[in-house]
């Protein structure tokens, strides 16, 4: 089934530049555009798309405003905040309107389509990048919980050290020819461990594996 999309950006090149990502994922259709955030409210009455692609810094009204009342019009439509920076508030205020992921524009293409594709299946997504830093607020939005080695073990005794490592790449949102470079490891070997990971966290994804990593405090 096809993914519906309403892209919301304020700079035209912007918009022209994320609509050429999905070129290659003709599963997912942008079926409208919005400049700024009263017209991505109309828009999103109007097309009713799945997904919302919501910059968070309109010229109007914020991102996260037109959030919280397009959400308040239809409560069914998913929406991905995308920002090019990271801020505590921000992050707290887009979760608080009810946005379904929060991404740092920088994204991986394919890991993007990827947690696309889990918020229309109804999960959350937040970026990686984000997450060391709201550890470091420790403000409560993810709790920090750092296991130890023997904890790591025993919830998740399968996984070999090596696998651990890769997962950790994976996370922070790398490919596997960016893990073989990190871990001066054969492209192939890298593929093998996430497909490895995949198997042993039982899950369907590389997006899934980071998701329950984080859930569980793995990284």
């Amino acid at each position: 089934m096809q993914i519906k999309i309403l892209l919301v950006e304020d700079q035209k090149l912007t918009r022209i530049g994320i609509k050429s990502l999905f070129n290659d994922y003709p599963e997912i259709e942008i079926i409208g555009e919005a400049s700024n955030g009263k017209e991505a409210i109309e828009k999103a009455k109007l097309i009713k798309p799945d997904i919302i692609l919501m910059d968070i810094g309109l010229p109007d009204i914020t991102g996260i405003d037109a959030t919280k009342q397009i959400l308040e019009n239809n409560n069914n439509i998913k929406v991905i905040i995308l920002t090019s920076h990271i801020d505590e508030n921000d992050l707290n205020a887009s979760l608080t309107a009810g946005a379904n992921a929060y991404i740092i524009k920088d994204i991986n293409t394919d890991f993007f389509m990827s947690v696309i594709k889990m918020v229309k299946a109804g999960a959350m997504w937040i970026d990686p990048k984000v997450v060391p830093f709201i550890r470091d607020k420790n403000n409560g939005v993810i709790p920090s919980r750092q296991l130890s080695r023997s904890a790591f073990r025993q919830n998740h005794s399968n996984l070999t050290q090596r696998e651990y490592e890769v997962l950790k790449l994976v996370v922070d949102g790398q490919s596997n020819s960016e893990i073989a470079k990190t871990l001066t490891i054969s492209e192939h070997t890298a593929k093998a461990h996430v497909c490895n990971i995949i198997q042993k966290l039982v899950v369907d994804d590389r997006t899934q594996a980071a998701v329950k990593a984080l859930k569980e405090g793995l990284v």
